[in-house]
């Protein structure tokens, strides 16, 4: 009997033991008893009651990645293109997501599958190509809310890839190429034109440079020949003002010295002679000097 009652004993101790539930850090446990809900566990240790207490789901609360494979999605403009998204949710209510809908994650893939084509079938394929940030703000709004009864809260959702069909994306390919080369066109045009504009203002400036240097100098030439012209015409002023004064001084010496006939009409001869080695070529002379030359002729024949 004794060993039965051990028995017994080591058994409650080991479902005792069994039954003890440690719930880790961000993680919940939705915990039924005889079937019907009985509470959240958070984080530490809990006893559940043997054959009582069940563990119906384990949920992780910390934000989750749904990577969905491409949905065929029709444009407004019926072209058929192949989408997949990425969906940030996190659990934040673990009852409603336990009871809330059956199979939470299919259920979300669902969603986001026809909120993408209701949302796609409203744009063009061009509105559709440029328009990433618009659609995610609406499906993340959408789903946001579809999503609040089941105890999930999406936090973004991602157009991950977005593939036209072939024929399209040669089509754009060469629709890019062609808006290349006309923006190359346009830059390569922008940067002649500016060149030339360049080029043209440097040759304006120099020749307003050129024609500065040549005013400067033709004026420094004039300069130079009015200069040359005041310093000739003062030399030849005063050329003029020292034989002048020279002829004032020999007069003044001659007069001082009381000269007779004789000598007046020696000094007369020899300004005549001075007059004969000229350029004239007819000599008058006076009648009251002929004798006096006649007088000089003899002299010098004398001598001879």
């Amino acid at each position: 009997m004794g060993y039965i009652i051990v028995a017994v004993i080591i058994i409650a101790i080991i479902i005792a033991i069994s039954n003890i539930t440690v719930v880790q850090q961000s993680r919940a446990y939705v915990i039924e008893r005889i079937g019907r809900f009985h509470a959240v566990w958070g984080v530490g240790f809990h006893f559940k009651v043997p054959f009582v207490d069940r563990i119906v789901r384990r949920v992780s609360l910390k934000e989750q990645v749904l990577d969905y494979p491409p949905q065929p999605v029709i444009t407004k403009d019926n072209v058929t293109m192949q989408i997949d998204t990425v969906v940030y949710f996190q659990i934040t209510d673990p009852k409603l997501y336990a009871y809330g809908v059956e199979q939470p994650m299919a259920a979300m893939e669902t969603l986001t599958a026809t909120t993408l084509r209701n949302i796609i079938g409203d744009l063009e394929l061009d509105q559709t190509l440029t328009s990433r940030d618009v659609v995610n703000t609406k499906m993340r709004a959408i789903l946001d809310v579809a999503t609040d009864p089941w105890g999930i809260k999406v936090n973004r959702v991602e157009l991950k890839n977005i593939l036209p069909p072939a024929d399209i994306q040669n089509s754009m390919e060469k629709q890019m190429k062609a808006e290349r080369d006309r923006r190359q066109a346009i830059l390569q045009a922008e940067g002649q034109r500016k060149s030339a504009i360049l080029i043209a203002e440097g040759e304006k400036e120099a020749a307003i440079l050129r024609a500065a240097a040549e005013k400067e100098a033709a004026i420094l030439r004039a300069q130079a020949e009015k200069e040359a012209a005041v310093l000739k015409a003062a030399g030849e002023a005063e050329a003029i003002r020292e034989v002048q004064q020279a002829l004032a001084d020999s007069l003044k010496m001659l007069n001082e010295s009381a000269p007779n006939d004789s000598v007046l009409k020696l000094k007369a001869i020899e300004a005549m002679q001075q007059v004969a080695n000229g350029q004239a070529t007819k000599i008058i002379i006076p009648s009251e000097l002929q004798g006096l030359v006649g007088l000089a002729n003899g002299l010098v024949e004398g001598s001879k």
